[in-house]
């Protein structure tokens, strides 16, 4: 049989595949699997976002046609619209912003319309994995900018070598932060970002696909509103996250009109643009009221609540984020042991390398506790000894999630 190409077979094993496929088989045994290990929001979509999208599909055969590859002026025109209000910033609707099939593919394909085989991204460790998977398949190098706990989860710009800046094209920064829900007080990082990226010649790419998913009042700073911005990159959003669109695949970029217009022409080439259906939906979303929005910040800051007052009583020490629907949790100490014990230093299964060390631990709580989360290492080799856990299931359960936590941690 005939393998895939070079850059697919060379790209990390995807180790949340263990968990699902765990999943199935705890499931097929009819056991009760609480699934928080995938940042799948489980809240309703907008009743005026999907009656947008109904009537366009019952009432107007047109838009079943191929729709604009770019975007329907209307939607980029309630694109820059929304980010005048948020932010105060102009936006040209026509030369700065481009409609996505979801931003996890916008990224993956600006990686690939910029990267030469070889070419250096500096990727921040841990991250998203489409971040460092998209520069693997556009052939490129990525190179690690770790982000740790005592450093506020900011990357040490200083710290990467000028021999790598010479031969780096893009450099990727994403906050609020998933996995480690790291947040931003206030633009100074982005005014040093700008500045570095104008120094090295770089490219920067902001994920910002949790603006809207923040609580207590704070509201993150936008990197293209820093001084400056907009001649260096660009910023990715969703509409997955804040009008809980997951499956719809409806994002946008908006920023430097030639990264947007080199991203324009990739994509011509490989996909026709999303459904003109639901990209009326997404001007319904962001024309319409709000409070749906606030809705969807008091569930997970209920829930947030909930998990880190009640996780920190059982030994299981997290912070309060600020933003995303993630807590990053360190492996209580205990388990470290624990897990030492059951694969013995002499044991083959003890010879895996520390950093799949988070999924091994993962996959014991699944057996043991019927609670899936996602490994760290799955986000990148800083990421383990962590494990990110998901608030995307009915308030119900998490007193279940509480009790079995408790029960294995005595």
């Amino acid at each position: 049989m005939i393998g895939p190409n070079t850059k697919l077979a060379n790209l990390p094993p995807y180790i949340f595949g263990r968990i699902k496929k765990l999943k199935d088989e705890m499931r097929k045994k009819r056991i009760d699997v609480i699934d928080l290990d995938m940042g799948n929001p489980d809240q309703k979509t907008s009743p005026q976002i999907v009656e947008r999208l109904v009537d366009t599909v019952k009432n107007h055969p047109g838009t079943h046609r191929y729709p604009q590859a770019k975007g329907m002026p209307k939607l980029r025109k309630a694109i820059a619209h929304w980010y005048i209000k948020k932010y105060h910033r102009e936006i040209d609707p026509e030369s700065q912003v481009l409609v996505l099939v979801g931003s996890k593919e916008g990224v993956c394909h600006l990686l690939m319309s910029y990267l030469n085989p070889g070419d250096i991204a500096l990727v921040p460790d841990p991250t998203y994995p489409v971040h460092f998977n998209g520069v693997y398949l556009a052939g490129g190098v990525p190179y690690s900018m770790p982000l740790k706990e005592e450093n506020n989860y900011l990357p040490d710009l200083e710290a990467i070598p000028k021999k790598i800046l010479s031969v780096s094209k893009i450099i990727i920064s994403s906050y609020p932060n998933n996995p480690t829900t790291a947040t931003l007080p206030d633009e100074i990082f982005f005014k040093k970002l700008v500045a570095f990226a104008k120094k090295y010649n770089l490219i920067v790419v902001h994920d910002f696909a949790y603006v809207d998913v923040v609580f207590d009042g704070y509201q993150p700073p936008s990197f293209l509103a820093v001084p400056g911005a907009m001649d260096v990159g660009v910023e990715f959003y969703s509409f997955s996250k804040t009008y809980n669109m997951a499956g719809w695949r409806l994002g946008f970029v908006i920023g430097n009109k030639e990264i947007i217009a080199n991203l324009e022409k990739f994509k011509s080439f490989v996909d026709y643009g999303v459904f003109t259906a639901i990209q009326l939906a997404g001007v319904a979303a962001l024309e319409g009221g709000q409070n749906d929005i606030l809705k969807m910040q008091e569930i997970y800051a209920k829930r947030r609540d909930f998990m880190v007052e009640n996780l920190n009583k059982i030994g299981w020490l997290v912070k309060k984020p600020k933003g995303t629907m993630y807590l990053w949790i360190k492996i209580p100490e205990k388990f470290s042991k624990k897990m030492n014990s059951l694969f013995p230093s002499d044991s083959e299964e003890s010879r895996f390398s520390p950093k799949v060390r988070s999924l091994e631990f993962s996959e014991y709580l699944l057996k043991e506790t019927g609670v899936a989360v996602a490994p760290g290492s799955g986000f990148g080799q800083y990421g383990e000894g962590y494990i990110r856990m998901a608030l995307v299931t009915n308030d119900e359960r998490y007193s279940h999630v509480i009790k079995r936590l408790k029960e294995i941690s005595k």
